[in-house]
């Protein structure tokens, strides 16, 4: 049974947002984990993507605060109460984005910092002073140690997909942060996925926490239609191309494992007359912002993205996530087609499958509690030896023969060349070889001269004799010593 966010009690400014933003029951995970925080206790909080854990702690939260709100223009008055901590830059400035629209009827204020750009813009709104602080763990170091930014006044820390900021290398930023804030804090972690791991290194950060699961661990959500094809690695591309034809998707998430492959395949993919654009950890930060939001307005069709999109990014209605490539990550396959299916709505979830993956899909098997049946995915043969349409061939530079048959097709469709012989420019080397005499010597062995008595080559020529400008020291020497004696 669902309830309703009215039955929570929420301050009017907030109950005023939430209606504006079309919201009036909760998910599961929002109507277990906010009464909880809202009492004040720390949360571990374990729930699909896509069910709205950013509500789950945001909301109670800004009810907490509320009582420091003021209208103050001093930044004194408006210290960082709030941290909320995220691994990815677009993360948390979907996260502030959406603090903020569930702030925006309320004085408390709110920033975001990350990494990628300049430092400045940022400094000056924390000079300002901010309750909120929504940041990644790099760049809050570095307001840090430039002291623009005090945290001795937080009273709570929400880490937001924790375990994806310890997998890519984040604990000993986060241990230097916790150092700077209070002992007494309301500490709060959230996450798709929880390891045993995780759960050992929440256990110091957290004082008697109250663990909520709304699903099973590592669960996908019921709503998204899981589909694992077979595919060699040269036709994914293709088969990309026709399954979003089949299939009628107009909007898709695409996922590789490369920042290199990524680049290269939106390229092919715009190439081919396909609206794709490119999102990895290699482009800017703007670059980064302007794709996702393009992709967000439904100007572009395919994101084709690293895992540097797939931890909760909210995006409404986009239908369908491929997998072009298998993640070396069994969790981030959770995440990746988490990416579809949210808030309630269906969604596909199609992965290629290639002979070298067999290792991954047995991880992503035991970690989602199915079994999954790789089917074989039939291309047609103009299409899968030219890169176009079935009868209109388009050579798109990577030519496929691994096909025996088709080679022998195509080969027996190729005119016949037929070259005319060509002038000979010397008639000498039309002639026929012919071997040299037995007792034929070379020419130049005849111009030899003969080994001198000393045994050296005939070839090495005679040093030259020169007249000497001065008589040698010592026949001087025995001349003048005659002419003495005489």
């Amino acid at each position: 049974m669902t309830q309703a966010f009215s039955e929570l009690s929420l301050a009017e400014p907030l109950a005023r947002a939430i209606a504006e933003m079309g919201f009036s029951a909760m998910t599961p995970i929002q109507a277990q984990a906010i009464p909880v925080v809202l009492q004040g206790r720390d949360v571990m909080g374990a729930a699909q993507t896509g069910t709205g854990k950013t509500a789950a702690f945001s909301l109670p939260l800004l009810q907490r605060m509320l009582k420091h709100e003021n209208a103050s223009t001093s930044p004194a008055r408006h210290p960082v109460r709030a941290l909320v901590l995220l691994p990815t830059r677009e993360l948390a400035d979907q996260v502030a984005q959406q603090i903020a629209l569930y702030a925006k009827h309320t004085q408390l204020r709110s920033t975001v910092v990350f990494g990628g750009m300049d430092m400045k813009p940022q400094t000056a709104e924390l000079k300002k002073g901010v309750e909120i602080l929504v940041a990644t763990p790099g760049r809050l170091l570095d307001h840090i140690e430039a002291k623009n930014c005090v945290l001795n006044q937080v009273e709570y820390v929400v880490l937001d997909e924790a375990d994806r900021m310890l997998d890519i290398g984040f604990l000993p930023d986060l241990q230097r942060i916790l150092s700077y804030l209070p002992k007494q804090r309301t500490t709060l972690l959230f996450s798709a996925t929880f390891s045993s791991e995780i759960k050992r290194l929440a256990g110091s950060y957290l004082q008697d926490p109250v663990t909520i699961e709304v699903a099973r661990s590592n669960a996908t959500a019921s709503t998204i239609e899981q589909r694992f094809y077979r595919v060699d690695e040269d036709d994914k591309r293709q088969a990309l191309k026709q399954l979003l034809l089949e299939k009628g998707v107009k909007q898709a998430f695409v996922f590789l494992n490369s920042k290199l492959g990524c680049a290269r395949m939106a390229r092919a993919l715009e190439r081919d007359g396909l609206n794709a654009v490119a999102l990895h950890g290699d482009k800017s930060q703007d670059e980064r912002l302007k794709a996702l939001d393009a992709f967000k307005k439904g100007e572009v069709d395919l994101l084709i993205c690293t895992d540097v999109a797939a931890r909760g990014l909210d995006i409404k209605d986009v239908p369908a996530v491929f997998n072009l490539d298998i993640p070396f990550n069994a969790e981030d396959y959770v995440h990746r087609i988490g990416r579809t299916g949210r808030a309630g709505a269906s969604g596909i979830a199609i992965s290629f499958v290639t002979g070298r993956d067999v290792k991954q899909l047995a991880e992503i098997e035991k970690l989602i509690g199915k079994k999954t049946e790789v089917e074989a995915l039939l291309l047609g043969s103009d299409q899968r030896r030219f890169g176009g349409a079935p009868s209109v061939r388009q050579n798109d530079g990577q030519r496929l023969w691994s096909d025996p048959q088709a080679r022998a097709e195509v080969r027996s469709e190729r005119p016949t060349r037929v070259r005319a012989p060509r002038a000979s420019s010397d008639p000498f080397f039309d002639q026929p070889y012919q071997p040299p005499a037995t007792d034929a010597r070379p020419a130049w062995e005849g111009n030899a001269q003969p080994a001198s008595a000393r045994g050296l080559s005939p070839y090495i020529k005679s040093r030259k004799k020169v007249a000497a400008l001065f008589r040698p020291m010592a026949a001087a020497a025995v001349e003048s010593s005659t002419e003495a004696a005489s």
